[in-house]
């Protein structure tokens, strides 16, 4: 019987298979060579299926930038992005109706110069054709939460730049399908200025995401700005599937999934089914999207290294679905797209704010990048400032052929703009070497500074004599010189500078000679900006009976402030750590002067030893005690009060305006959870994540701690240790209307096993009604409300961590009468947990992975050479200021200039103290006796290779800001460049890869009330031959310049 049984079970399984032949046969295809039919386009009356073969090639995360090129260290992953470029290329040369887009331009850079001329011939007809199509187009896919607008544009820039040069297209459409939320900033001013037509992404809440598919609400028409509105409004599309297709249709090399079968003759034919499947997932997400065009993302991480799985498996998809004829599909771009989705003529809903925070689950929020890897983010932000201020003094002597530029710190930080770069969610191994990019390009950069900058002191360029007469030939790299009056040479100068890039751990080889024997030093600082400054400088010395001289040979105020042991403790660490060396005997103090310097121009100074006890530095008065009695700081317009019981600041008052404040500024932690907890099990916090274990933040005991006061003519401070790795120094520097708060948190001792993140709380009686200001990319300010979003009814599960924010510029909360600010000086963190505080994370040590991708804890060491390792320590520096509405906005924008193009130092020994060397010791390169208006920002200005000369203008006010100051300012051109005679203006897009006037914008229909546009400033087009730009608030104007 059993074995009847088998011969009967065979005997219908062949039945079977004759039938399933049989079946086959009916296709419309014989057996042996295949032809599929790919040549679709759109169908009208159809649901049309727009396939977009793509790759998402991370410029490092897992690997670096260089391993994930070439495809070495694969035992972390395999990815190889020269192979994928090659085998895409050949792909798309096989079938000319076969298309692929490609972003991230860090690596196809590298690829497109290891082409030979005939395969660069061969690229050029496949973007011509529109077959590979370069979308985003910017050096890398930037993050949008930890990155600074200055430097989203100038990545963008970059790698737009090299896409007009070689191929001469623009790209259309922004990509940023893999940054973990998305600021308004990059809707605005990375979409719609830059001259994007649709920006396309894959994250958003996940509760947001369910009503959007309710509510046919996964595209919208987003207006970022309350500024600019209507006028800066893009299409903005959530991506259905994440960035990759329904796990059925990924076709990549290592995909477990069956691959179209479709020859009846071998077992596993399925295509009946999977056409089938198709519809059915087209048919679902119809009901989420209000057109009948659906996008379909064929791709997914370093996909396409075998192109031919994908584009094999896809050509029998195009192929069997229109002969199936329920839908149609073929193979397109997000551009292509947005033309069908534009012509349908739909009505669309309108997003005003942004998509943060982001969380993939209840416990799940991705706010703890905001802070990850802070010193990294420190770094980022001060080399931006050393570029901005490079390319300035590098465009003032002129930009070289050859030798020195300011390229490789111009790459560096834009590979930093990566979503897995300054976010601080890669891998240790990486984050070190993006440290290694960030500091070669620093030491290029920094020698094209201080070789300008003494070229200039050591000639006549004060005179206001011009710098170079030239014409320029606009072919790469050449420059013609006629008439030259003076060029400053490098070679020639006798004064050499240098910069000190340890000052933060006390350390400047230049400012600790020994002056006794008639030595002295110059400093010189210059001014990136265009408004006149005066900023304190703070250096140390080891005399103390010196003196400053200004650039007028006037002796001027200076005040000593002797070196902490906790000073030397850091100099003594970091110096070895970073330089190798010793540090050698520490210097005894800081000393402290006003630096009044020009417009985008510099000051000289001279510390020599004192000819007269009148000018002698004084030194500061200092007591170090346990709190016994009540502080005080005070400038001509600020007052500080610190509790006799805590030592902790407990008052804040503006002399200048009259309000005064209590406020108490404490520090505290959340313990870090380890994912053992009942609600979501496994869900650690970590590089991504942001997950306390309790909503109580620890604060640090309160027995009466040791402070040590300083007292002088200039700054008085006032140095707290709240723990032996907390510590910070408060500081009211004379004429400041805030308080310098400058922290040092670590080594962040995690012996308890407690992953720890550090918080610092300002505790105010405003009744702010749950309302707080954060910036968006250090631009404009959003509202933001604890426990709400405007898009739909959140369900609070994480009430700490789900109301926090990115911050670039700052947070500031206020009542009817009074705002309380705070300005960082990198990208943090922050929130308002309770009613009239704000918060901000300065620091997270953490033992677990959070399970995101990376793989790896966040937990930053630093390692002797002992190998004797310790939790990295972080310094840093932020700003408090409490003032009526009006001047607080004032303080907000001006002030944050300051800190993001801060005023550059660099330093020379005169061995002699000889100062005939400083032919000019001060020097502004505007108009004499010019500046620019307070609410207008220099953000670029940048001497190409063609000699163009590229410069933007932003206004840096908003709209409704301050009654003073936004408003619609006009600049002369003409006195920015006062010793060149301007030949030709062009106004560009943002990101100078098109004139403005030939940018067509796509208008569309839009639900509601549509605001006046007459409402919305801008600045009136340019003139023909007219040298004044009118720049409205929040606008930014590009321009090439030619002389």
């Amino acid at each position: 019987m059993v074995a009847m049984g088998i011969r009967m079970g065979a005997l219908v399984a062949v039945l079977l298979l004759l039938v399933c032949r049989a079946a086959a046969m009916e296709q419309p295809f014989r057996f042996g060579a295949r032809v599929y039919n790919t040549s679709g386009s759109v169908v009208e009356g159809k649901l049309n299926v727009h396939l977009v073969p793509h790759t998402h090639d991370d410029v490092g995360w897992l690997k670096t930038v260089d391993q994930y090129f070439v495809g070495s260290n694969n035992s972390i992953q395999v990815a190889a992005v020269q192979y994928i470029l090659d085998s895409v290329v050949t792909a798309l040369e096989q079938d000319p109706n076969r298309k692929f887009i490609y972003v991230e331009q860090a690596f196809f850079q590298r690829w497109w110069r290891e082409q030979s001329p005939a395969k660069q011939y061969s690229v050029k007809k496949l973007v011509d054709s529109g077959q590979l199509e370069f979308i985003n187009g910017g050096f890398c896919m930037h993050d949008e939460a930890a990155t600074h607008y200055v430097d989203m544009v100038d990545q963008t820039t970059l790698g737009h730049r090299f896409i007009m040069d070689q191929f001469g297209k623009v790209p259309r459409i922004g990509w940023q399908i893999d940054p973990f939320g998305h600021s308004a900033v990059q809707a605005y001013l990375l979409g719609a200025e830059v001259g994007f037509d649709a920006f396309f992404f894959a994250r958003a809440d996940y509760q947001d995401i369910v009503k959007r598919r309710k509510e046919r609400t996964m595209e919208v028409i987003w207006q970022g700005s309350k500024s600019l509105g209507a006028s800066a409004e893009i299409f903005a599309g959530l991506l259905t599937h994440h960035y990759e297709p329904p796990h059925e249709f990924n076709f990549d090399i290592d995909s477990p999934n069956s691959p179209i079968q479709d020859d009846p003759s071998l077992y596993g034919y399925n295509v009946p089914e999977l056409v089938d499947l198709f519809v059915q997932y087209i048919n679902n997400q119809s009901k989420e999207f209000r057109t009948n065009h659906i996008m379909w993302t064929m791709g997914d991480d370093f996909a396409y290294e075998n192109a031919n799985t994908w584009f094999k498996q896809m050509d029998k998809l195009i192929h069997y679905v229109n002969m199936d004829g329920r839908v149609n599909a073929f193979y397109s771009t997000p551009s292509i797209y947005v033309d069908a989705v534009h012509a349908a003529n739909a009505t669309w809903h309108v997003k005003t704010d942004d998509y943060f925070p982001y969380s993939d689950c209840p416990h799940c929020f991705w706010t703890g990048y905001f802070t990850s890897r802070p010193a990294l983010k420190g770094y980022v932000r001060k080399l931006s400032g050393l570029l901005q201020a490079a390319r300035q003094v590098e465009f003032l002597v002129g930009r070289k052929a050859s030798g020195p530029n300011t390229d490789s710190l111009e790459e560096a930080v834009a590979i930093l703009q990566h979503h897995d770069g300054v976010s601080g969610t890669e891998r240790q191994h990486v984050a070190d070497d993006y440290a290694t990019r960030l500091a070669t390009g620093a030491y290029e950069a920094g020698k094209v500074f201080n070789k300008a900058l003494a070229s200039l002191i050591s000639t006549k360029a004060a005179e206001n004599v011009p710098l170079v007469e030239e014409e320029t030939s606009f072919k790469p790299g050449l420059r013609e010189l006629k008439d030259t009056l003076f060029v400053p040479s490098f070679r020639n100068s006798d004064l050499e500078l240098v910069q000190c890039n340890l000052l933060n751990v006390s350390y400047c080889p230049p400012t600790e000679v020994d002056l006794k024997s008639g030595k002295s030093f110059v400093v010189v600082a210059y001014n990136p900006l265009g408004w006149e400054r005066e900023d304190f400088v703070r250096v140390p010395v080891s005399s103390s009976k010196i003196e400053v001289i200004d650039a007028e040979g006037n002796a001027i105020p200076s005040q000593l402030i002797p070196v902490t042991d906790a000073d030397r403790k850091l100099r003594d660490k970091y110096v070895n750590l970073h330089e190798g060396v010793s540090a050698g005997v520490a210097p005894k103090f800081f000393l402290v002067f006003a630096a009044a310097v020009p417009p985008f121009g510099y000051t000289s100074f001279v510390v020599q030893p004192s000819s007269s006890s009148r000018n002698v530095a004084k030194m500061s008065s200092y007591e170090t005690r346990r709190v016994a009695r009540s502080i005080y700081l005070k400038s001509s317009n600020l007052h500080l009060t610190f509790s006799k019981d805590t030592g902790l600041l407990t008052q804040m008052t503006n002399r200048n305006t009259g309000v005064s404040t209590r406020m108490e500024q404490s520090y505290c932690w959340y313990n870090g959870s380890s994912g053992i907890t009942e609600e979501d099990l496994n869900q650690a916090s970590g590089a991504y994540l942001f997950r306390p274990n309790t909503s109580e933040c620890f604060s640090f005991e309160d027995s009466q701690r040791l402070v040590t006061v300083f007292r002088g003519p200039l700054v008085e401070e006032v140095h707290q240790q709240f723990s032996p790795w907390i510590s910070q120094v408060i500081r009211v520097y004379k004429n400041a209307e805030e308080a310098e708060v400058q922290f040092t948190v670590g080594p962040i001792p995690v012996d308890d096993s407690n992953g720890k993140e550090i918080v610092t709380k300002l505790t105010t009686p405003l009744k702010t009604k749950k309302t707080f200001y954060t910036d968006s990319n250090g631009r404009d300010f959003l509202k933001r409300v604890r426990d709400y979003r405007p898009d739909w009814d959140l369900d609070v599960k994480e009430p700490v961590a789900g109301n926090y924010y990115p911050l670039n510029l700052g947070i500031y909360m206020n009542d009817t009468e009074t705002d309380v600010s705070v300005l960082v000086d990198r990208a943090l963190g922050g929130a308002s947990i309770a009613d009239g505080q704000l918060e901000i994370m300065l620091h997270r040590r953490l033992l677990y992975d959070d399970h995101r991708g990376v793989g790896e804890a966040l937990n930053e060491t630093v390692c002797k050479s002992d190998n004797q390792c310790e939790g990295l320590t972080v310094k840093g520096t932020f700003y408090i200021n409490t003032s009526p509405s009006e001047e607080a906005a004032q303080w907000r924008r001006i002030k944050g200039q300051q800190i993001f193009m801060p005023i550059q130092l660099a330093f020379s020994v005169l061995e002699d103290g000889n100062k005939e060397i400083l032919h000019s010791p001060s020097f502004s390169a505007l108009k004499k006796g010019y500046e620019l208006p307070q609410n207008i920002a220099i953000m670029t200005l940048q001497e190409m290779v063609d000699g163009q000369v590229l410069l933007r203008l932003a206004n840096i006010f908003e709209a409704d800001e301050s009654e003073k100051l936004s408003k619609t300012s006009t600049v002369d051109l003409s006195d920015l460049f006062p010793n060149k005679k301007i030949k030709g203006v062009i106004e560009a897009t943002l990101s100078a890869n098109q004139e403005k006037s030939s940018v067509k914008k796509l208008k569309w229909n839009v639900e509601g009330n549509v605001p006046n546009q007459k409402d919305i400033l801008r600045g009136r087009p340019m003139l023909e031959d007219d040298t004044n730009v009118e720049i409205a608030p929040m606008e930014i104007r590009t321009f090439y310049i030619s002389f």
